[in-house]
């Protein structure tokens, strides 16, 4: 008989409950002011469900597959996902509307809760859709052409590119579209995090157009902590964000490989001072592609709804400063990513998964 892949002994299951529980209390106080009255928390075996709240019991049902196979951030979403249902059961009162019906939608909706919780990132279909894909699909192609030998021709693609995302942005933003965000989560989270990462990340948000944030995860087949980044965006610019994620982390380690030699790294110990600068001297070329197109008329403010939609899904957000070392592998690093063209197309792909999530339950 072959082992059932998602079940767990004992005493990580054990583990994982008491990391649902703890999760919960927090939610519940982040989230529903602690006025939800702890719930009874099980773990079911059905694989079609994936979680439940029985009023008559008080228990909140999660699907023992589920908490046990899939990546974290699908379990809590779940989670928060039944616990607004226990709110409009036992806090609001609303018994008479359809499970999903408006005064849910609109408690998710204030909360930062997907009111969907299929797990995994739903993509919408529609009109909007399809015109997302014509953008990739239009930015995939100037990439292409940003791999061209012809440095000159390279250049100007990959500015092209850029232009074609701040312009889309822009009119998006300006027309008040609803746009959709979602999000993807990046990272090995049995890892720990470098500073080339929180470099691409810090990159990412500033000409990327999306949002990110470091979040905790569990493992359950470890039974401990730890940590992936949230990437918060539309379908289009998450598409894009990750690609250019995977296309640095390459291209800073392709760069290292081939400038060993250069006089300034002294060892191996330089490695991610230098893949640091590759990805600041990229950072700094953006920075004055950027400054040529605001000559244009084409200046970026931010997008406000984004802002909330980040806001509801994270009430409690902290920050931290850090220092970077700047040596002589460093610069030698800057200066080779100022070289840097981006290419390579991004896929226009209908499923929203993205790519480079190495996220193990």
């Amino acid at each position: 008989m072959t082992a059932d892949p998602s079940a767990l002994g004992a005493e990580l299951e054990a583990a994982l409950v008491r990391e649902l529980h703890q999760m919960y209390a927090w939610e519940n106080r982040v989230r529903f002011a602690n006025k939800l009255r702890p719930a009874v928390l099980a773990l079911s075996d059905a694989a079609a469900r994936l979680g439940r709240w029985v009023s008559a019991t008080r228990t909140l049902e999660l699907s023992r597959p589920l908490v046990a196979a899939r990546p974290w951030p699908e379990v809590a979403a779940v989670l928060l996902h039944e616990m607004a249902h226990q709110y409009v059961d036992e806090v609001l009162g609303a018994r008479e509307e359809t499970a999903h019906g408006e005064t849910f939608r609109r408690v998710c909706e204030e909360r930062g809760i997907d009111a969907r919780a299929a797990g995994a990132p739903i993509v919408e279909a529609g009109a909007d859709a399809a015109e997302l894909d014509r953008v990739l699909e239009r930015i995939r192609k100037l990439l292409a052409l940003a791999g061209s030998p012809n440095q000159h021709e390279a250049e100007m693609a990959m500015r092209k590119a850029h232009e074609l995302m701040l312009r889309h942005n822009i009119e998006k933003a300006a027309a008040a579209a609803d746009l959709g965000y979602e999000v993807r989560h990046v990272g090995d989270p049995e890892k720990r995090v470098t500073r080339v990462e929180v470099d691409v990340m810090c990159l990412l948000v500033e000409y990327f157009f999306v949002k990110v944030i470091r979040v905790p995860v569990y493992l359950p087949r470890l039974g401990r902590s730890g940590a992936v980044y949230e990437l918060a965006g539309t379908r289009a610019n998450l598409e894009m964000a990750l690609h250019v994620h995977a296309f640095l982390l390459a291209t800073a380690e392709r760069l290292w490989r081939e400038n060993r030699s250069d006089r300034r790294v002294k060892s191996g110990r330089d490695r991610l001072s230098y893949q640091s600068g590759v990805i600041r001297g990229f950072r700094e070329k953006l920075s004055a592609e950027r400054v040529d197109l605001e000559g244009t008329g084409l200046v970026w403010v931010g997008d406000r709804r984004l802002e909330d939609f980040y806001r509801a899904r994270h009430p409690r957000i902290t920050s931290r400063t850090r220092t970077v070392r700047v040596d002589g592998a460093h610069a030698a690093g800057r200066e080779a990513g100022r070289t840097v063209v981006l290419h390579k197309p991004v896929e226009a792909s209908g499923g929203g998964g993205g790519g480079g999530r190495l996220l193990p339950g």
